[in-house]
C-alpha cells in the first residue's frame, strides 16, 4: 500500500480530507483507509496507484498542508543526514558572525545567493571566510550563547529516532565551532563539517583541510548508510538550501525521504517532501509517529 500524508495545525475543518480522496480518485490513484496519526494534526490516506502521480495531483495543496506520498514498506527510517544552518538551527552561523564584525549585510547575500545555487558554494564560503580575518575567536562563543538557537522540533526529532536505534549525522557546510555544540545538544551521533583556522586568537580568514560542500554531503549519506548497513530507503535527508541538492537527491533516488524545510526553490524541485507549514516534527509524522512516541525533549 502507498500512503500520502498531510499535516497542518488543524486538519478537522476545510472539507480537506474528502477533497484529497477526490484529487487521488481523479488520477487514479484509488484511495483506500484513513488513519489519524494525531487527531486534528496529521493523517494518513492509503491509496493504490502511481506516487509521484498521487504527488502531482495533490501538490495544489501545498500551500496550505505539508504532504508527502510513499510506499508504507520501510516507513520508519533509521539513518538522518541533516544540514545544520537554517535547518537544525534557526540561524546562518556565517552571517551572524559577520554581524559581530559589523558585515552582515554584505555576507549575507553572498550566502543567500550561494544557498539559491546562483553561486559556487566552495568560492563563496572560501570569500565569506576571507572577510572575517581578524575577528576575536572568543565571538564565536558569544555567537553560541546568543544567537545560535535548535529549530523548533530539531531535538524531537533527533532523540525520537535515537530511541529506536537511528543513526544520527550533522553534516554542514558551516563550521566545527558550532557542528560540535549543536550536535550535542540536539543528539547527533556523527559531525560533518569545516574548521575555521585560528591563530593567536583570531580567525585568519582561511580554512584548514577540505571544504565540505554539496558533493561531500551526497557522500556523507552514502558512506553512513554503507557503514551502519542501512539501505538507502531507511534514510531521510534534511536540508534547505542548492548545497543539500546531491544529498536529497540521492536519498529520493534510492526509495528514502528527500525532505526540504522550508526549501529554496531549487531544493524543492528535487525533495519528495516539502516541510512549509510546520516544524521538524512533520518528519516524524511522515514517519508515522504521532506525540505519544516521541522522546520527552
Amino acid at each position: 500500500m502507498t500512503i500520502a500524508t498531510l499535516i497542518a495545525a488543524d486538519l478537522t475543518e476545510s472539507g480537506v480530507i474528502s477533497e484529497v480522496c477526490d484529487r487521488l480518485a481523479q488520477a487514479r490513484c484509488t484511495p483506500a483507509e484513513i488513519e489519524w496519526i494525531d487527531t486534528g494534526k496529521a493523517l494518513d490516506i492509503g491509496f493504490t496507484g502511481d506516487i509521484a502521480t498521487a504527488r502531482l495531483a495533490l501538490s495544489p495543496l501545498e500551500a496550505d498542508f505539508d504532504i508527502i506520498c510513499q510506499s508504507s514498506l520501510h516507513r520508519r527510517k533509521m539513518l538522518l543526514v541533516s544540514d545544520m544552518d537554517s535547518t537544525m538551527i534557526t540561524v546562518e552561523c556565517i552571517d551572524e558572525l559577520a554581524d559581530y564584525a559589523g558585515i552582515k549585510v554584505e555576507i549575507a547575500a553572498i550566502t543567500e545567493r550561494a544557498m539559491a545555487g546562483e553561486l559556487d558554494f566552495a568560492e563563496a564560503l572560501t570569500a565569506r571566510v576571507a572577510l572575517l580575518a581578524g575577528l576575536d575567536e572568543k565571538i564565536i562563543a558569544r555567537c553560541l550563547e546568543e544567537r545560535v538557537r535548535p529549530m523548533p522540533g530539531a531535538k524531537t526529532l533527533v532523540q525520537t529516532m535515537a530511541n529506536w536505534g537511528a543513526h544520527s549525522v550533522l553534516v554542514s557546510g558551516g563550521f566545527t565551532s558550532f557542528t560540535d555544540v549543536v550536535a550535542q545538544i540536539l543528539g547527533f551521533a556523527e559531525v560533518h563539517a569545516n574548521v575555521l583556522e585560528i591563530m593567536d586568537g583570531r580567525l585568519t580568514g582561511a580554512l584548514v583541510g577540505s571544504i565540505v560542500d554539496a558533493a561531500t554531503k551526497r557522500a556523507v549519506l552514502e558512506s553512513a548508510a554503507a557503514r551502519q548497513g542501512i539501505s538507502m530507503d531507511m534514510a531521510v535527508a534534511v536540508g534547505d538550501g542548492a548545497n543539500d541538492l546531491p544529498m536529497i537527491a540521492s536519498a529520493v533516488a534510492g526509495g528514502g525521504i528527500g525532505a526540504g524545510f522550508h526549501p529554496r526553490l531549487v531544493l524543492a524541485t528535487a525533495s519528495n517532501f516539502a516541510i512549509r507549514h510546520n516544524d521538524l516534527t512533520a518528519l516524524l509524522y511522515a514517519q508515522g509517529v504521532g506525540r505519544g512516541n516521541w522522546a520527552d525533549c
